[in-house]
């Protein structure tokens, strides 16, 4: 549990007596992937962690105790089970905590917000974590293929959804973000309607499994591209490139987001990046914390990022993993026409274009 390690130096940080985790996500770094949610639309889950300086509990009710115990092998990590009755579930979390001075990943009671701080731990990946990452980025990609050469005009957006959701769940990825836009429809987040299918789909998927999240987009088109379309994508694919092509150890978010905000300028879209983020540091959630202007965080080698540019209905998105020398794009999908873009001293990008059926 050498990541005990990390939480008691929070705790020490805060002069706090108790560390509180309810999000699912920081329940999930901290064990090593395991799912404490029951509900997958809430962000907290069916059990809590709790640190102190000397101990380190799992407090959770009667009805998760066993599958934790037996199935997640959280008992064998070292966590000490603090089990309360289903009808008062947080009796023994409230017990734990009582008189304490407390930090916590989420509003509870009196204690300090360390929300921010958490990200950040959560966005520093192990070694290992990185391979699980890898492996997720091949069964996301896997999985939106798959769907994009399913998928048939007349198709309501809910039915290309259903079959996007389906092919990640048989690969074990849960769908946490399912998104789909067809023909003129230009939301930047466009939930699943009836609209049928008749020529241009957009495809979103982030996906997790084992806690770790990694995010896709995809276009498919049925027949010839119209010219406006295929500029626009050229356009976020000038973007895309150079958000990846920069985004090595040592830049700050606010540094990537001017030279996303200059490439969208010299695209001949100023002012896009202003109607939707531009994405930014993955891990246990599908942006631990976006770019935004001014931002001094500062990447490192071994940490994640999705990127999502868009130009009013052309989007790219992939996920990629900063590695010392060079980074490397883990949802590739050799079903889609590329663009390699070069960018003066850096090594060229990968866009993905259009799939055009």
């Amino acid at each position: 549990m050498s990541k005990l390690f990390l939480l008691r130096a929070l705790l020490e940080k805060h002069n706090a007596e108790a560390l509180l985790l309810r999000r699912v996500s920081s329940f999930a770094w901290a064990t090593e992937g395991a799912a404490s949610y029951v509900n997958t639309a809430t962000s907290e889950g069916a059990a809590s962690l709790v640190v102190t300086r000397e101990k380190a509990y799992l407090a959770t009710n009667n009805i998760e105790a066993p599958r934790l115990r037996e199935e997640e092998n959280l008992a064998e990590q070292g966590w000490e089970f603090v089990i309360s009755p289903w009808e008062t579930p947080l009796k023994g979390l409230n017990d734990l905590l009582a008189g304490k001075t407390i930090v916590s990943d989420v509003p509870f009671g009196a204690a300090k917000d360390v929300s921010a701080e958490m990200a950040r731990l959560r966005a520093h990946l192990t070694p290992q974590e990185g391979e699980r990452l890898r492996t997720l980025g091949r069964l996301c990609a896997e999985a939106i293929t798959a769907a994009a050469q399913g998928i048939q005009p007349g198709m309501s957006e809910y039915e290309i959804a259903a079959l996007l959701g389906s092919e990640a769940q048989k690969r074990g990825v849960q769908p946490i973000v399912n998104l789909v836009a067809t023909d003129e429809r230009r939301y930047r987040h466009p939930l699943p309607t009836s609209k049928p299918l008749e020529r241009y789909a957009l495809l979103v998927l982030s996906g997790r499994w084992l806690g770790l999240v990694c995010s896709v987009s995809r276009m498919v088109h049925f027949g010839k591209i119209p010219a406006e379309l295929e500029q626009k994508t050229h356009a976020a694919a000038r973007v895309n490139a150079a958000f990846i092509a920069h985004t090595r150890p040592g830049k700050t978010l606010g540094e990537l987001l001017e030279i996303g905000q200059a490439a969208y300028a010299e695209a001949g879209f100023p002012g896009e990046w202003q109607h939707h983020h531009q994405g930014g540091v993955t891990g246990y959630e599908p942006r631990e914390y976006l770019a935004t202007p001014g931002g001094t965080d500062v990447l490192v080698a071994g940490q994640a990022l999705a990127w999502n540019p868009t130009v009013q209905g052309a989007k790219m998105e992939d996920t990629i993993l900063l590695g010392a020398a060079e980074n490397q794009i883990l949802t590739s999908t050799p079903l889609w026409p590329v663009e390699w873009l070069k960018t003066p001293g850096l090594p060229p990008v990968p866009c993905p274009l259009i799939l055009e059926r």
